[in-house]
């Protein structure tokens, strides 16, 4: 069992930057594919980024590729989401996730219970 846990979220202007920790309990963590999605108001969540259990793989969607760095610290049990240049449509709540799979998709054993990213115009 994995309990997630997310903090960091708040309110920054465009242009702005956040980030956001996600911190695990329970064994295991560092065998785990972590990652993040969103889910902004009215529309579907989605993927935004994960990361191989060791560190050696990242993945972005497309829309934040480039603004965004994932990381994860395996002896702290923390993942981490740097938001840097952001716009106000990444306004959403953000979770964090985790899956035994060795690619983040649609398969999340674990979800944590999200924290709330608004970015102004």
């Amino acid at each position: 069992q994995v309990q997630l846990v997310e903090s960091g979220g708040g309110l920054v202007q465009a242009g702005g930057s956040l980030r956001l920790s996600c911190a695990a309990s329970g064994r295991s963590f560092s065998s785990y594919t972590m990652g993040w999605f969103r889910q902004a108001p009215g529309k579907e969540r989605e993927f935004v980024t994960g990361i191989s259990w060791i560190g050696g793989s990242k993945y972005y969607a497309d829309s934040v590729k480039g603004r965004f760095t994932i990381s994860r610290d395996n002896a702290k049990n923390t993942l981490y989401l740097q938001m840097n240049s952001l716009k106000p449509e990444d306004t959403a709540v953000y979770y964090c996730a985790a899956t035994r799979e060795a690619v983040l998709g649609q398969a999340v054993d674990y979800w944590g219970q999200g924290t709330q990213v608004t970015v102004s115009s």
